[in-house]
């Protein structure tokens, strides 16, 4: 089908979408002429419709820059505003039509055309497996969605949440008995309200903010569809293997980094710490209180029309519930007293907190608080038996289950909250305790080996190494009132709230060590108790040089005996992490990508060896160069062996609230990941067979070319980061009231230092998308050369290889969303017109070298050949990021020629946010 084929019947079928586009495009364009002026209104519908004659060619892009040459600020900004209205707009118009045509499918009676869990059933239906070996292979199986804070993600909740409002409006418009004139006036009046209302704060956003950020899902999505997913999950799965012991435990959980992050981000504080695991607590016992008090509602049945167990009686009784009005009604008193005992223990988690939670808790109960979601879910499962045993199932099944299922994956601590610091920082506060208790003067001048051997000594005894009072440095004395408060948080709401320590940039036992003994010193360990499992310590492996040794360092690891018993303490499970991100701006696209898939088959083969069972932490962006694009795809392409029933994926950017904010979008995206870890746990999905080896030997060769590729341009090139930090607005996502943390992780130039997210992110924002594809055209050329049979070999790769078509899609899918000549405009900015010439002539050329290559390899005649959504979001929308880059440019000039009043300012992060959220994987 050519692509004008595709285009139209792409037209055809998503007439809805532009309808919806159109009517809230024409919204919003009334609103922008009432608000702004007719002056404004006119340059925006200018700006609006050169855009379009851009894209037909029918002018040059420089006279549409003119448009905005001269532009006063004060016009701009409204001008940026409508624009990056509209992208939220459409992402709301897209996201609606993804969930109709998911709709039609289901309707007809088959599987929806994204990836679902009715079509992963099939397939396993299919495979006839053996049910021994899928209650083995789906032992302690998990999948954690981990949220993370994040930059391009700065919408405040009032803007969120007259999002959810239009989309609940334009669901509504589909309603025949609905009045369709008085839901069109509405959807005026909240897009009116979004449009007065500040897309973006004023001041730098605070880890606070993130927290709050963070924890909105929940109400908004996770709460309803977390529970219902590992229900449906367990009911399907144990009716096809009824023999078999399958999920006791929920396999959908979810995870957190905002607030335990603190790698290169000094706000990270004990009070944060504090802030992030009592405020997912509250958010998660105040969810509970509601449930319960809905179904205490629900559950009126009298004690003179049904019989209850012995054990629902004694519940009963045991409320302490003295009201004449329930006193036939047993299932109401018991559940009253379970709203006491939870409400007792949030008093006893939150202490003054608890104040600000809802009506639903109550006062003066005098009832012992649960200590435990286990004790909870044990009264629950007394009022479950009971319903059953009078032939209540029908609602034994409803809000009850969800309830029970609800705090099965929630607890009391809502979301695992996951500690990260980096190697150096541990190595540094051991090094200053070591010498303060005495243990070694100078441990950082000693080898591996002897760094071991001190460290292991340290696991061995459970004397402390420092005393209250002791004044140490200030980040040592920081570190361990950090881990002081996770400790505390853990006594104070479980184990479940701080599962995990992460160790970035990772390279040695040394390092998994060091992190162990600062565990022991604030009580998070305590070598020899099994009571008290500690936080599970994971390397992060980051560099391709350390991806490629980590299976070396772990099998290391595990050989030591003290660190193998904290593994052993765990059931054997050691979890790694694999960094996306650091991993491409080390060596570039396709090195980065063979590097982990690399690194994962000898990890798998190091499990395997040490007998330990291995769970993989992807950190994945948003952008493809950073891991991004179709979860479903990526996890399918994952080796053989990597998934095993478990993964954790990190979530974050704008993409969160692309998959998060509304309920239906919430499971599509959880179905995928939970249907793609089953299909790669049991089913054989990599495809190649006995050409394995020879196919791995081919990507060991391409990646080095491409890595060869990559580097020269960006470490070997002299100039490389002026052009870098000129061509792009690298230096204003720093000094711009971005995120809540410095865009380096040192104060330096040095593109080593520098964060993955603003590195990717700057390179989006200019439309260049160089992490996502840079170095790939080399590699292939070269090793193609003029050979007819090696391209075969490629196509032939491409059709069997899950993970050879998922890195070709994810390039295609940035490089569709790349614009050379936009990309120019920006290299304008570069003073040094040599340097300018030198390095953008690179990018371009190795731009059209990777079309060339994609559409040979492939056989496809354009990049969204294999991606009809984004096709349909290339056509409908990107006209309308044509104004939004142009004045980014136009205001970038501005401010580095001095003028950096508020509203240039301001202006710049419009932009940002604008882009982002348009091109909706950027950062």
């Amino acid at each position: 089908m050519t692509t004008q084929q595709r285009t139209d019947t792409s037209r055809a079928a998503t007439e809805p979408l532009r309808e919806d586009i159109r009517l809230l495009g024409g919204i919003l364009g009334d609103i922008v002429r009432d608000q702004a002026g007719p002056q404004v209104f006119d340059l925006v519908e200018r700006a609006r419709v050169e855009s379009f004659r851009v894209r037909r060619s029918e002018i040059d892009r420089a006279e549409l820059a003119e448009l905005f040459a001269d532009v006063d600020v004060d016009s701009a900004i409204p001008v940026i505003r409508a624009f990056s209205h509209f992208a939220l707009l459409a992402n709301l118009a897209e996201d609606l039509h993804r969930e109709r045509r998911r709709m039609v499918h289901v309707r007809a009676g088959e599987p929806p055309q994204d990836s679902s869990l009715a079509a992963t059933y099939a397939k396993l239906d299919a495979a006839l497996l053996d049910p021994a070996v899928v209650a083995e292979s789906l032992s302690g199986a998990q999948v954690v969605p981990v949220i993370t804070a994040h930059p391009t993600e700065t919408r405040r909740r009032s803007v969120f949440e007259i999002q959810s409002r239009i989309t609940e409006l334009m669901h509504r418009r589909t309603h025949p008995e609905r009045d369709p004139d008085e839901i069109d006036l509405e959807l005026r009046r909240q897009v009116l309200a979004l449009w007065q209302t500040a897309l973006i704060r004023l001041a730098r956003l605070r880890i606070q903010d993130e927290i709050e950020v963070g924890l909105r899902y929940y109400d908004a999505a996770l709460f309803e569809v977390v529970p219902r997913l590992n229900a449906s999950l367990r009911r399907e799965l144990r009716r096809r293997w009824p023999d078999a012991d399958l999920l006791r435990e929920p396999m959908l959980r979810t995870g957190s980094w905002i607030g335990g992050d603190r790698d290169g981000n000094p706000y990270v504080t004990a009070e944060v710490v504090h802030r992030a695991t009592h405020r997912a607590s509250a958010t998660a016992l105040d969810r509970h209180l509601h449930d319960l008090e809905r179904l205490e509602q629900e559950l009126a049945m009298s004690a003179r029309l049904v019989t209850v167990t012995p054990d629902l009686a004694a519940l009963a009784d045991a409320s302490g519930d003295q009201s004449p009005s329930r006193a036939d009604e047993p299932y109401r008193r018991a559940l009253r007293g379970m709203r006491a005992r939870t409400t007792e223990a949030a008093i006893a988690i939150l202490g003054d907190d608890t104040a600000r939670m809802s009506s639903a808790a109550l006062t003066d109960t005098g009832l012992d608080p649960y200590r435990t979601p286990g004790q909870l879910l044990a009264d629950l499962g007394v009022v479950d038996a009971s319903l059953r045993a009078h032939g209540d199932e029908v609602i034994a099944d409803a809000h009850l289950a969800t309830l029970r299922e609800s705090v099965q994956a929630f607890g009391f601590h809502l979301a695992g909250l996951d500690l990260r610091q980096n190697s150096e920082v541990h190595g540094e506060v051991i090094a200053e305790l070591f010498a303060w208790a005495g243990v070694h003067s100078d441990y950082r001048s000693l080898d591996e080996a002897d760094r071991v051997a001190l460290l292991a000594a340290e696991l061995r005894t459970p004397r402390p190494l420092t005393r209250p009072g002791t004044e140490f440095g200030e980040r040592t004395t920081s570190e361990l009132a950090i881990l002081a408060a996770a400790a505390a948080a853990v006594d104070d709401i479980g184990p479940g709230a701080i599962p995990n320590c992460i160790i970035s940039m990772c390279t040695s036992v040394s390092d998994m060590l060091e992190a162990a003994v600062l565990l022991k010193e604030c009580g998070l360990l305590v070598p020899g108790s099994p009571d008290r499992p500690a936080p599970n310590v994971v390397p992060l492996f980051e560099t391709i040089e350390d991806l490629r040794g980590g299976a070396a360092t772990l099998r290391a690891a595990l050989a030591v005996p003290e660190y193998r018993a904290l593994v052993d303490a765990h059931g054997g499970l050691q979890e790694v992490m694999l960094g996306y991100s650091d991993s491409n701006k080390d060596g570039g696209y396709l090195a980065a990508n063979w590097a982990l898939y690399r690194a994962e088959l000898d990890l798998v083969d190091a499990a395997r060896e040490t007998g330990i069972r291995l769970r993989l932490f992807h950190g994945r962006g948003g952008t493809v160069g950073r891991g991004g694009g179709p979860s479903y795809e990526a996890i399918l392409a994952q080796p053989p062996g990597a998934v095993t029933g478990s993964l954790r994926i990190t979530e974050q950017g704008e993409v969160i609230a692309a998959k998060y904010a509304q309920p239906p979008m919430a499971r599509r995206n959880l179905e995928a990941l939970l249907a793609a870890t089953l299909e790669t746990t049991l089913l054989d999905v990599e495809g190649l067979g006995a050409d394995a080896d020879d196919a791995y030997r081919l990507l060991d060769d391409l990646a080095e070319r491409a890595r060869v590729a990559y580097s020269a341009l960006v470490h070997e090139t002299p100039g490389f980061v002026e052009y870098f930090t000129t061509s792009t607005p690298v230096a204003e996502i720093g000094a711009l009231n971005i995120g809540s943390r410095p865009a380096s992780r040192k104060p330096t130039r040095a593109i080593t230092d520098l964060r993955a997210i603003p590195w990717v992110l700057s390179w989006s924002q200019s439309r260049v998308m160089l992490p996502g594809w840079y170095g790939t055209g080399t590699a292939f050329e070269s090793w193609v050369a003029d050979d007819p049979a090696r391209l075969a070999t490629l196509s032939d790769l491409y059709a069997r290889w899950p993970f050879f078509r998922t890195v070709l899609s994810n390039m295609a899918m940035v490089m569709a969303k790349s614009d050379m000549g936009l990309a120019a405009r920006y290299a304008e900015l570069v003073p040094d017109t040599d340097l300018r010439d030198r390095v953008f002539g690179r990018i371009t050329a190795e731009h059209a070298r990777t079309v060339r290559m994609y559409r040979e390899i492939t056989g496809n005649d354009s990049l969204t050949a294999d991606n009809p959504a984004l096709e349909r979001s290339i056509y409908n929308r990107f006209p309308y990021l044509e104004p939004l880059n142009h004045l980014q440019v136009e205001l970038l000039r501005r401010y580095r020629a001095g003028d950096d009043s508020d509203l240039v300012r301001r202006g710049i992060q419009l932009t940002m946010n604008g882009l982002a959220t348009a091109l909706r994987n950027s950062g």
